[in-house]
């Protein structure tokens, strides 16, 4: 008997009995329905995404100052597709294996509590999310995250575009953090596909330059980051930039005290002080950045004024 005759025996035996068909029916199926998932997601992205860019330029929250918006435009959305690329390729070869060899093994603190699902799943929301907070704190307080991070606050303006721009090591460092959350946590993959698609398109409308009613956007920053809650952590001035690190439920800045009203935005100067050089805004130097020698991003005095106290965003 030849090597392979044992196993062209099996191929044999599996299709006669209608296994391989049926595996490979269920996977049709499944990789099916992901497309479908995707496609809706990419959908309802694209549709926030446009109807952001119309609205925040009717109603604009803060004056632009970059002298070529389509080209800085551009640049954001390079970026951004680099940097989704990048986590696409770690989601696919780290998050999903991850993912389904914690479910099998029951690996994760939910697993073990005697809870029904439907709670399992909303602790489990709060613990992706809380967790995405702290990861946001820790990039502004280590060295070696903050120079990927920088990237991102270098903008001289916030609109929807800034939310999609990252560099591609922080996403990827970001997207590697989801193997983590899921072997700590315990979360299922539909409450992190839930989670994920709402923090997105948070990150896309809280980064807007949207003027919202103040009054409707006091009440809604009481629960999630809002436009001009998110303008103040875009601040050049570090004491502001130390503020509102959530990403999707605000309820996480007031928690640890580091929650503060949306200022009066024309007050508010967006960007790092440390890096206002026109050739550092650049693709090549961006992407470059990180792994070059660093230098200080912030002013030497961005101290709060004495006795100043901060205001309220004015509009209407």
């Amino acid at each position: 008997m030849t090597p392979r005759q044992p196993l062209i025996s099996m191929a044999l035996f599996l299709s006669r009995e209608s296994l391989v068909p049926g595996v490979v029916e269920v996977l049709r199926r499944e990789l099916k329905l992901m497309k479908n998932l995707k496609w809706a997601g990419a959908v309802a992205f694209g549709f926030v995404f446009a109807a952001l860019c119309v609205a925040e330029r009717r109603r604009p929250l803060r004056p632009r100052v970059e002298p070529r918006p389509l080209h800085r435009a551009a640049r954001n959305v390079t970026l951004g597709v680099s940097a989704l690329v990048a986590s696409t390729a770690v989601e696919w070869t780290v998050v999903r294996s991850t993912g389904a060899w914690a479910e099998r093994h029951r690996i994760g603190l939910l697993h073990h509590l005697p809870l029904p699902l439907r709670v399992k799943q909303f602790l489990g929301f709060l613990a992706l999310d809380y967790s995405i907070y702290l990861w946001h704190v820790i990039n502004h307080r280590a060295d070696g995250l903050w120079r990927f991070h920088a990237v991102h606050h270098i903008d001289r303006e916030l609109d929807a575009s800034t939310g999609v721009r990252f560099h591609f090591g922080e996403m990827s460092l970001t997207a590697a953090l989801r193997a983590v959350q899921i072997l700590g946590i315990g979360v299922d993959r539909p409450t992190l596909t839930l989670w994920q698609r709402l923090l997105t398109l948070s990150v896309i409308f809280h980064h807007s330059n949207l003027r919202l009613p103040v009054q409707f956007e006091q009440a809604l920053s009481l629960f999630i980051v809002t436009p001009s809650m998110h303008g103040v952590h875009h601040s050049e001035r570090k004491h502001e930039a130390d503020r509102n690190f959530a990403s999707l439920l605000s309820v996480w800045d007031m928690l640890h005290g580091t929650w503060r009203p949306g200022a009066a935005q024309p007050t508010i100067t967006i960007g790092l002080p440390g890096r206002r050089d026109p050739r550092d805004l650049t693709i090549g130097p961006l992407l470059a950045m990180p792994f070059r020698p660093q230098r200080s991003s912030w002013a030497v005095d961005d101290s709060p004024t004495p006795g100043v106290l901060p205001q309220p965003a004015s509009v209407a």
